[in-house]
């Protein structure tokens, strides 16, 4: 069920996630699905037993996240794979976020941070800003992980600090791109949305 194809520039040399970030996809599935069988269904056998096993602080090859979010692309769609980024970064992320970032500049600018502080390695990919300024911003993203689950995540991160945003992709590597590109567009007022310090 591995995914090959990889955005340009990532190569993921020794790339390894945190075990805390595996655990809370199936904290998320389960509590998004009405029972535990169905959550159990979904997983399927071979990774709830992997997860089973896994610790929170421990470290643990990429790959085993990426397959079990094919799986769950498969079982739930993309609309699915959204709702599990916006409830895992509720469940995971959201009360040291909020900790630290008040506007939406503050999420956006701050994403390549959140990913590698649960990713480490070498040649890893990242997220890199291209633009910001009152009307939107532009992400460049060059992780392997699901472009749905991080739309979901990036709408719930925002949210966090009362910011709504329209999330768009023009560009995705599993479509054929060279790497993803996020558009943020803020919905319904600025009041949150924050400023790019001057260069």
């Amino acid at each position: 069920m591995r995914n090959v194809r990889k955005p340009s520039g990532y190569v993921g040399l020794d790339h390894l996630t945190l075990g805390s970030d595996l655990l809370s996809i199936e904290q998320a599935l389960a509590a998004l699905s009405p029972t535990a069988r169905t959550a159990n269904n979904i997983l399927g056998v071979a990774n709830r037993e992997f997860l089973s096993s896994v610790q929170p602080d421990s470290w643990y090859p990429i790959q085993s996240l990426l397959d079990i979010l094919e799986q769950l692309d498969q079982q739930l769609g993309r609309y699915g794979l959204i709702k599990i980024g916006r409830t895992l970064f509720k469940l995971t992320h959201e009360a040291r976020v909020k900790e630290v970032a008040s506007t939406g500049y503050d999420i956006i600018s701050g994403f390549d941070a959140m990913y590698r502080h649960a990713n480490r390695g070498n040649q890893i990919g990242g997220w890199k800003l291209l633009r910001f300024d009152g009307r939107g911003a532009e992400l460049e993203k060059t992780t392997p992980h699901h472009c749905a689950m991080e739309e979901g995540i990036f709408t719930q991160a925002l949210s966090a600090v009362g910011v709504s945003a329209v999330i768009t992709q023009p560009l995705c590597f599993r479509k054929g791109a060279a790497a993803c590109r996020f558009e943020i567009t803020p919905v319904g007022g600025t009041e949150h949305w924050g400023a790019a310090p001057p260069k």
